[in-house]
């Protein structure tokens, strides 16, 4: 078993370094030139100050650069942190100075992205991967004394990582999530937490080096681990999926054939598009073995008729808030496919699932709880936030417990059943969200007096967010929008926005928003 993260590519490498690694449209990469290539960088970051423990963001799009990136940030020990390429530069400057970036790797492409965050007071002191991002012969900034340093100035290094030691309980990542106090949490997660998970996932889902896992999610998004890890574990290729492939299902639908995708990861909305637009009945997918869909609940009628048009796959419904890892997992039965509720299963070897009343005590069986995780997935914490970590995590005999606030029950059976949230947190298109987080950022547009957001069930995205805004000066829907684009990831943009006179109140004075849902 692997002691930190960036041993499955090692692995790999010595293995079958010929073999596809990455896909990136034309572009492919092996085992032995991403190793090679993520050394040159761990070198060239250790040579520019980057220690273990250190955060690194990644400014990057979907591509090989990017999974260089993340193996040589691991390699020189550090802690890679996965900037949303499509959040606002404001949110980015807060995740940067919040988690004491002082590098980022990142590319010509987003090299804008990175001069923005310098102009946001971020203390950057390198920038690989960017050019010379517009500086002097050595690609040193003038003005900031930041340094720039190209991918070929990276790869002039001899492929030879620093040595550092193998430490399972170092942070290999921090993924920024929704926050109720109107700014991103940082989720810090171990290699151990990563391997628990990934090393389980790899061999249940049985990944070889014939396979070629697709990635769907983002970076930023946990579902990546899988894509990425879980192929490094068999020796397979990943295949980066387009992210614009998922606005048009067809054109989807034609990738996962042309590209012999064998196992495929993604989020149910992304999987119930296939079934409305994609044009299942026309496009066979027989390389198809494994379908696994995490992130949200996924509408029986569209599960089923996923089955039927493609019936040869298994199907995985894996289950797990980012602070945990997938901790829980269910395999949807071929020959009884569900007709009334999918569970989200039964905890990982090792893993233990509690379900407690409000109390803290056991629920009994059948009767709904608050789940409790424990084990070897779970976070370390929030990062820079003691105080939110406490409130979040206990531990029993050296063994970390973490409150997901996900109400469940026990079947008869032993598996879990999912039943919603206990507070404002809600899922849309895969990402949990804070609802406070959007409606602390819709009352900090000027002019605008009062606001709630609300979520609204939509059975292919499971929520619509509805935003609810008094205003004090004339301000129209289209502006707050655009607004709001400017605060938050477009996977938090209120889908409507109503302008309302006045909110709708309970006897103690706060909003009513359940007078808001009729």
């Amino acid at each position: 078993m692997s002691a930190v993260v960036h041993d499955l590519l090692s692995a790999a490498a010595r293995s079958g370094g010929a073999r596809i690694a990455v896909v990136d449209g034309e572009r492919e990469l092996s085992y032995a030139e991403l190793d090679a290539r993520s050394s040159s960088l761990a070198a060239a970051l250790a040579a520019r100050g980057v220690a273990p423990g250190d955060r690194v963001g990644l400014a990057l799009e979907k591509s090989i650069e990017a999974v260089i990136a993340i193996y040589g940030v691991l390699k020189a020990g550090a802690v890679y942190v996965p900037l949303d390429d499509q959040a606002p530069v404001h949110r980015l400057a807060y995740i940067a100075r919040d988690a004491g970036m002082r590098c980022v790797v990142s590319s010509d492409a987003r090299a804008g992205v990175c001069r923005e965050l310098l102009a946001q007071g971020v203390p950057l002191e390198t920038i690989v991967g960017a050019g010379a991002g517009g500086g002097d012969a050595e690609g040193r900034d003038a003005k900031g004394g930041v340094e720039w340093l190209s991918w070929s100035a990276v790869e002039a290094f001899a492929p030879e990582a620093p040595p550092v030691a193998s430490d399972p309980d170092a942070l290999a990542y921090i993924l920024y999530t929704s926050g109720s106090t109107g700014e991103p949490k940082g989720v810090m997660l171990s290699h151990a937490n990563c391997l628990a998970f990934v090393d389980w996932a790899a061999r249940e889902v049985g990944v070889t080096p014939e396979d070629r896992l697709s990635s769907h999610a983002p970076f930023h998004f946990d579902l990546s681990t899988f894509d990425l890890f879980a192929a490094a574990h068999g020796g397979a290729a990943v295949v980066l999926v387009p992210r614009d492939l998922s606005i048009f299902p067809v054109m989807l639908t034609r990738f996962i054939a042309e590209q012999t995708i064998t196992v495929w990861y993604s989020v149910p909305s992304a999987l119930t598009a296939l079934v409305l637009r994609g044009e299942l009945e026309e496009t066979p997918l027989p390389a198809l073995r494994v379908v696994i869909f995490a992130g949200e609940v996924f509408p029986i009628k569209y599960l089923a008729r996923l089955m039927e048009l493609v019936p040869m796959p298994r199907y995985l419904n894996f289950y797990g808030p980012t602070e945990t890892n997938v901790c829980t997992w269910h395999e949807v039965p071929r020959e009884h496919p569900p007709t009334a509720e999918l569970p989200i299963g039964v905890p990982l070897p090792g893993v233990s699932a509690a379900i407690e009343l409000e109390d803290g005590t056991p629920a009994p069986d059948g009767e709904l709880g608050e789940l409790v995780i424990g084990g070897p997935t779970v976070m370390h914490g929030y990062w820079n936030d003691a105080e939110r970590t406490a409130r979040a995590l206990h531990s029993e005999d050296g063994i970390r417990h973490y409150r997901t606030g996900d109400l469940v029950r026990r079947r008869s059976d032993g598996e879990l059943l999912f039943a919603g949230r206990r507070d404002s947190q809600i899922k849309t298109r895969g990402y949990r969200v804070e609802l406070g987080e959007i409606e602390a950022a819709l009352s900090a547009i000027e002019g605008v007096v009062e606001a709630a957001v609300i979520a609204v069930p939509d059975e292919t995205i499971t929520n619509r967010l509805k935003a609810f805004v008094v205003t004090g000066t004339p301000i129209t829907e289209a502006r707050i929008a655009r607004l709001c684009r400017e605060r938050l990831p477009s996977h938090m943009i209120p889908d409507e926005i109503e302008l309302r006179p006045e909110l709708p109140k309970s006897s103690t004075g706060k909003i009513d928003r359940r007078a808001l849902q009729q």
